[in-house]
């Protein structure tokens, strides 16, 4: 069951805070503790709050502490995105969101305003911030101003819009709508919305569209001179003052604001004269232009009525003030009570409730960004601290990795080398290394060397290993550190930025060996694609496997997949797409997947498959329309290390993708291998996933 919704638009005025006030009436009824978060605010927090949160918050009395309520200002997102630091921006909004999350039953998540510059940048932070949630979404389009072939192309290019980034669509809300459009787009919607997405049509109100006085006077930054008790009163028309009284009466309506300048006394009277007069319409306020304001003798006179209407005074012209009034929007906020009122029996009378609430209940998220999975990672590390071993203290790379991930809080570390030597090499990098949560020790020296020794003879003299041969071996780090996690005294060991792959792993398998039932060490990559995460296996350690380990590969490689919260969907890949291609390569790789499908009939596998028909869904579905896997794997198993390695790295060289890896599986604890071209977040990232390695045993 989702925990959250988001509320997204793709314009400004769209009615998103009836959606939201609705939303969070009928969550109320459901839910205890009701959250509401909005990534992005127009607002500085020094000046005032957010108006739909400050709303919602105050009306629904939720007790929500501000500052959490939101993760950036527009000013602070624009700059982060000119920086090229969008993924930091998403990473921010999930950290803070998840922190958020775990505190309520359930959480709105209302998209930005689109009110100012940065348009283009906040509708894509919309749909990756939806997407990176992970949360279904209820789309909402304005129908004010628009035909109804407008309305219908509107909702449906916004719908595609998120579909097409594979964020779940729970409704479509076309708000704003003219009534006399309302029956046409609804059904014009529903014959082309699918199926399980809901609809809702929700005409046009102009209560809740026209501004209050007190808009009016913030809009216009006017002066308020009298009436200030008056000042939630609506304003439904409008009408410029020039003309003698008379024919000026003539035009008054309902709710009429009268724009005038401030030297015609006559139509100040008039009009406080007719709001008195049961023969005429109310008038909501009066606005005096060209900074004039009334007389003394009117002024007094007006001082000593009852009940005057708000006026205020403007230095603006009148043509320049009818203008500006005519361009001022109405929000819905928490003085208002009438209108928010107005708001959530607005949404009980045109939402379909109880399908909605059906849809949350039943929605559960299948797809993993990159964010998620990554911010999955650091929260799984986090629930059993660990004690992983570096053994290449001598590289800069390993040094910042750990700063960084002591100052975390992941993992426990020990880092071999010469003490006097990590502590210099962290001094002119300028890196602290927390000395609580670290060990740094050079393994000769250790008081452990000598039973690290005798374990190691014990273990292989059958093998030809003689004391004085374990002596020299434990003196290298990699054996050593290995041993460590052998003998228990560390979970894990990251290895390989400046050994190579066998010098990491040789030792692991000479003394901590392979999984009951695998014969087979192989290695998979999580790549961290734009908008999903995919396991790549094996791009690092076997060269050509047989059939045999092949299947073996692909069962160890699904098996990771789904211990990191992906669900195993498995392509065997190679240059021909089911029965349509023959030869050696590809009957192995054939006859690879016939033993996945016997020994672990539990698991989604297909093969041989192309790499373009096991992820892109149209190529899959015309190539192997029956196929379960087609379009939509998750696990690729590459038939040789060629094949893989050049593949994965061409992936992240032409995507930008994060590749995190390899991850080496079927050994009795976990060992990992780095390339030699690593960066300081590969090895932070190996770190982490070989803590949770660790603890999954």
């Amino acid at each position: 069951m989702t925990k959250a919704v988001f509320i997204a638009a793709a314009e400004p005025f769209s009615g998103k805070s009836l959606v939201a006030l609705g939303l969070v009436n009928l969550l109320l009824g459901q839910a205890r503790r009701v959250g509401y978060f909005k990534p992005l605010i127009d607002y500085d927090p020094a000046q005032q709050p957010d108006p739909h949160i400050d709303t919602v918050n105050r009306h629904f009395k939720l007790g929500l502490p501000y500052a959490d309520t939101y993760a950036y200002t527009r000013p602070e997102a624009l700059r982060l995105m000119e920086a090229g630091a969008q993924g930091e921006l998403i990473d921010q909004v999930i950290h803070k969101f998840k922190q958020w999350e775990d505190a309520y039953d359930f959480t709105v998540v209302e998209g930005s305003d689109f009110d100012g510059d940065g348009l283009a940048f906040e509708f894509d932070a919309n749909v990756s911030i939806a997407k990176n949630l992970g949360v279904p979404v209820i789309l909402v389009v304005s129908g004010h101003g628009k035909t109804t072939a407008q309305v219908v192309s509107a909702a449906l290019t916004l719908l595609h819009a998120f579909a097409a980034r594979e964020v779940v669509v729970l409704q479509v809300v076309a708000n704003r709508v003219a009534a006399e459009q309302a029956a046409d787009v609804r059904e014009l919607l529903r014959t082309q919305l699918p199926v399980s997405v809901l609809l809702a049509v929700i005409p046009d109100d102009p209560d809740l569209l026209h501004p209050t006085m007190r808009e009016i006077q913030a809009g216009l930054g006017g002066k308020l001179l009298f009436g200030e008790t008056d000042l939630s009163g609506q304003v439904d028309n409008y009408v410029i003052g020039a003309m003698q009284v008379p024919n000026f009466l003539n035009y008054l309506k309902d709710n009429v604001l009268i724009v005038t300048p401030g030297d015609r006394g006559d139509i100040i009277l008039c009009a406080l004269q007719a709001n008195l007069s049961a023969s005429y319409p109310r008038v909501a306020g009066i606005v005096l232009t060209a900074g004039s304001e009334p007389d003394e003798p009117v002024r007094r006179l007006l001082e000593g009525l009852p009940n005057v209407v708000p006026i205020l005074a403007v230095p603006t012209g009148t043509f320049e003030t009818t203008t500006r009034v005519a361009a001022i929007k109405s929000r819905i906020t928490f003085d208002n009570p009438k209108k928010i009122q107005l708001a959530i029996s607005t949404f009980q009378r045109h939402v379909d409730v109880q399908a909605l609430e059906e849809k949350l209940v039943s929605f559960r998220s299948e797809g993993l960004t990159p964010h998620m999975f990554q911010y999955r990672l650091l929260q799984w590390a986090k629930r059993s601290r660990r004690h992983i071993v570096l053994p290449e203290g001598n590289d800069d790379r390993i040094l910042r990795a750990a700063a960084q991930l002591l100052h975390q809080d992941i993992v426990n570390l020990t880092i071999l080398g010469d003490p006097n030597e990590v502590a210099a090499s962290a001094k002119r990098l300028g890196i602290n290394l927390p000395a609580a949560h670290l060990r740094i020790l050079d393994p000769v020296h250790s008081e452990h060397y000598a039973d690290y020794v005798q374990t190691f003879y014990e273990l292989r003299k059958d093998k030809g290993v003689n004391p004085v041969m374990a002596r020299d071996l434990l003196r290298d780090v990699s054996y050593f550190g290995a041993m460590m996690v052998h003998k228990g005294h560390a979970d894990g060991m990251v290895s390989g930025a400046v050994h190579t792959t066998q010098h990491t792993i040789r030792p692991a398998l000479q003394f901590i060996k392979t999984k009951p039932g695998v014969s087979v060490v192989s290695s998979v990559f999580f790549m961290c694609l734009p908008d999903r995460v995919a396991v790549f296996g094996d791009c690092a350690v076997n060269p050509n496997p047989t059939a045999e380990q092949l299947a073996e590969i692909a069962i160890s490689s699904a098996e990771s997949s789904l211990a990191f919260g992906i669900e195993p969907r498995i392509a065997m890949l190679s240059y021909s797409s089911g029965t349509s291609g023959a030869g050696a390569d590809v009957e192995k790789v054939r006859q690879a997947t016939e033993l996945v499908r016997r020994k672990r009939p539990d698991l989604k596998v297909e093969g041989p498959i192309q790499y373009d028909a096991a992820v892109d869904p149209l190529v899959g579905r015309q190539k192997l329309p029956d196929s379960e896997v087609a379009g939509q794997a998750s696990v690729l198993i590459f038939p040789d290390l060629n094949t893989g390695n050049n593949t994965y790295k061409a992936v992240q060289r032409e995507t930008g993708a994060l590749a995190i890896g390899p991850v080496l599986q079927g050994l009795n604890k976990p060992v990992n291998d780095l390339s030699r071209g690593c960066t300081v977040d590969d090895v932070f990232n190996t770190v982490v996933i070989t803590a949770i390695q660790s603890q999954q045993g």
